[in-house]
């Protein structure tokens, strides 16, 4: 296999104008998680975790195929929105329609038997709660205050979000949405990445996108450029064993942050959620060496985001 291009400052604004900003969630994006998740389960110190994720994610996808479209979120897209660089259906301000909540009882019905023992009672839980309840958790998920997160139940509750932002997210023109201001944040519902991606083939070959942890859009920055803070000095990649892996963490030194980057141009099938949970060793690589995550995984919540809050 041939080196990955690399594309330098100078040569990414040659082209700027050509390269495509902004790609809306694939519509099998769960499919291909659970796929992925159930390659990388054998063997792994997390196999039965990530099973039982690719279990959500097939439920996430039974559940996306299912639902009609959701209108609106193009209408109330206004051109001051656009202007002013707002995300079309920004958490902090779209009206969540009581849907996600049915999303979220069906998913714990469905996935309970399949569910680790000591999970069955949450999934429960979730099956019989309330609506104040749930729209107390989905507020305190989205705004990524941990404190009042109830983190046993927040997988779901999540995967539910997930489902109904990707849905949202795929009625929209993306030639309509602004650029992403801040950088970092997803310019289509304001959530933090999972994980950046850099792209193989097509006209965005050799490109690095970020990838949203909540409506799954991919949205483009230069490489060598922190996600978090843009800064383009000394940034350092990190691997647990192989310093080419296809998997790596670029640290910035000016914020102490990092973010997994993945190298689609050396192995196509990698998927961002399914592949952070799968690289958990690199996490406690970069937290022993200093470095706080930038990069949120609803399906594994672990510290709050590095500085800067997503809404």
């Amino acid at each position: 296999m041939s080196a990955p291009k690399i594309l330098q400052p100078g040569e990414i604004e040659a082209f700027s104008s050509a390269i495509p900003r902004l790609h809306l969630p694939a519509p099998d994006v769960f499919r291909a998680r659970a796929g992925r998740l159930r390659r990388i389960a054998p063997d792994h110190s997390l196999a039965g975790y990530l099973g039982f994720v690719a279990t959500i994610a097939d439920g996430q996808q039974s559940l996306l195929d299912g639902l009609p479209d959701l209108p609106g979120a193009a209408s109330r897209h206004s051109e001051q929105h656009r202007e002013q660089g707002v995300p079309p259906i920004a958490t902090d301000r779209w009206p969540r329609d009581l849907l996600w909540r049915r999303l979220a009882r069906t998913l714990a019905t469905e996935v309970a038997a399949d569910a680790p023992a000591q999970a069955r009672a949450v999934m429960d839980r979730i099956a019989g709660s309330g609506d104040d309840w749930l729209e107390e958790q989905a507020a305190a998920l989205l705004a990524l205050d941990l404190a009042r997160v109830d983190i046993a139940a927040s997988t779901i509750i999540g995967a539910a979000l997930q489902v109904y932002w990707v849905r949202l997210a795929r009625g929209l023109d993306p030639a309509g949405i602004a650029r992403a201001d801040p950088p970092r944040l997803c310019p289509v519902c304001g959530s933090h990445p999972v994980a950046s991606v850099v792209h193989m083939g097509g006209t965005d070959d050799a490109l690095r996108y970020l990838v949203c942890s909540l409506c799954a859009s991919h949205w483009y920055l230069e490489r060598v450029k922190c996600s978090n803070c843009a800064n383009t000095r000394d940034l350092g990649y990190h691997a647990v064993e192989n310093p080419k892996s296809a998997i790596r963490a670029e640290s910035c030194p000016e914020c102490h942050s990092y973010l997994k980057v993945l190298y689609r141009n050396l192995l196509p099938e990698l998927d961002p959620t399914a592949d952070d949970l799968g690289s958990l060793a690199l996490d406690w690589l970069m937290s022993d060496e200093g470095y706080a995550r930038s990069g949120v995984n609803l399906m594994l919540l672990q510290a709050a985001p590095a500085p800067g809050k997503a809404h």
